[in-house]
């Protein structure tokens, strides 16, 4: 067997691999010697089927089979004992007049090389690296919520400003009739809140869907409706009335803190702000954190200059997959990937050059901690390690959940060495202004 490569340019490779029959004839032979003993043909008895029968009807599939044995073996070797970085799979070119009883067989596949580029972390313009903390408003009405949550309903006869309302909304043409509880602060505007405040339990209140919430996602709920039904929809509802409610807020006393936190976790309002503020301020360095790795991204993607094996991985990609696709198609499918493919390669760079590795211990680590935050927010606050070893066993059996979590590993390390050496500026904000900032005024 021999195997030669010639470059067509620095992204392009045709790899040509010729093959000897003593490469695979004694193998061949082999399978057909066991294949004559097991053999059902009829006229002949199981084992003296002749040679020459046992070849026609098998022969070329076993040596078809075979060579491809060979051949994915040999280039697997040549690719790691050359060292070449390939993007997708060799791609065998087309040959309609092979002759599978020669003595040599030639076979060319076309390699599409990973281009050579160099990625430099410090842009220009700095990028915001945001703090989110959390605004005393924000707190307060934390507090307000949970002391609504754990407090006590009160019938009422009639509905005010700050009722709980139970009832039905209906509609017979678009067949709607769902149950909801729902308070009047929610309703866009105070035309609505109008028609209900006064209104009593068997009331029935007509309502036009166009501008009754602010978000469609309400009005989905509302009317237990899909997107799509709920989006630009202007009819008119009616909604009845069942039950009024008047929430007793709880008070904020030592019974309270010990349900939300554990036993003696916290002991007073100061204590309660101080550790709502934390728990809040947790949750939003995770979106700072991703807001950064996807700004960071971005930057890197539209900055890292290389070009591609383009038309290599287009035609590739119309194998690649389950189900074959079209030139066209094929092209679509690499427009809509090129740029997640051009951040694999920047990423896969970065991982070499700062020598980033995860371990099974790593995983192990990191899936631990995330059962133990779990079982935290469900009250088990100090599970024994049995407990989180025997959890993260039953998780990681799993392997996409365990390289789910290997590239939040990965990604974590990235953001740290983009944190110690990309060009940032920090900025605080509250987490209403992060939400403007970032995604508008919504």
């Amino acid at each position: 067997m021999n195997i030669t490569r010639e470059n067509i340019d620095a992204l392009n490779a045709v790899v040509k691999v010729d093959i000897a029959k003593e490469d695979y004839s004694d193998k061949v032979e082999k399978i057909l010697s066991d294949y004559r003993k097991t053999a059902n043909i009829p006229g002949f008895r199981k084992g003296h089927v002749p040679m020459g029968m046992v070849k026609k009807q098998y022969g070329k599939a076993v040596l078809v089979d075979e060579v491809n044995k060979l051949l994915q073996d040999a280039l697997n070797k040549y690719l790691t004992e050359e060292k070449l970085d390939v993007l997708g799979h060799p791609l065998p070119k087309p040959q309609d007049d092979l002759d599978w009883d020669s003595d040599k067989l030639s076979f060319e596949f076309e390699l599409g090389l990973s281009p050579e580029f160099d990625v430099e972390l410090k842009s220009k313009k700095a990028i915001t690296s945001y703090t989110i903390v959390a605004g005393d408003k924000m707190i307060e009405d934390q507090i307000e919520n949970i002391q609504k949550q754990y407090g006590k309903l009160i019938s009422q006869d009639e509905i005010a400003k700050d009722s709980e309302v139970t009832g039905t909304f209906k509609n017979e043409e678009k067949e709607i009739e769902n149950t909801v509880t729902l308070t009047l602060d929610k309703f866009k505007g105070k035309a609505t809140e109008k028609k209900f405040v006064g209104a009593k339990v068997g009331d029935v209140i007509k309502l036009k869907t166009k501008g009754l919430y602010d978000d469609e996602h309400e009005l989905m709920h509302a009317l237990k409706l899909t997107h799509d039904d709920v989006h630009g929809l202007d009819i008119e509802v009616t909604f009845t009335v069942t039950e009024i409610n008047e929430r007793e807020l709880a008070d904020l006393d030592q019974e309270l803190f010990d349900k939300l936190f554990g036993k003696d976790v916290v002991k007073s309002v100061t204590e309660l702000k101080e550790k709502i503020k934390e728990d809040a301020e947790k949750q939003f360095k995770q979106q700072a954190d991703q807001k950064l790795l996807n700004d960071v991204t971005e930057y890197l993607v539209d900055n890292t200059k290389f070009d591609l094996p383009s038309e290599f991985l287009t035609k590739w990609m119309q194998t690649a997959g389950e189900n074959e696709l079209t030139e066209e198609q094929a092209k679509e499918e690499y427009e809509k990937s090129e740029k997640s493919l051009r951040y694999q390669l920047i990423e896969s760079k970065l991982i070499v050059e700062n020598d980033i590795k995860v371990t099974m211990d790593d995983i192990k680590d990191h899936a631990k901690q995330m059962i133990k935050a779990q079982m935290a927010q469900f009250g088990q606050m100090n599970p024994s390690d049995k407990e989180l070893e025997d959890i993260a066993a039953r998780v990681l059996s799993n392997q996409d959940e365990a390289r789910r979590i290997s590239e939040q590993i990965i990604s974590q390390r990235l953001l740290d060495i983009y944190k110690e050496k990309a060009n940032l500026k920090a900025k605080e904000v509250t987490y209403e202004d992060f939400i403007k900032e970032v995604y508008g005024d919504k």
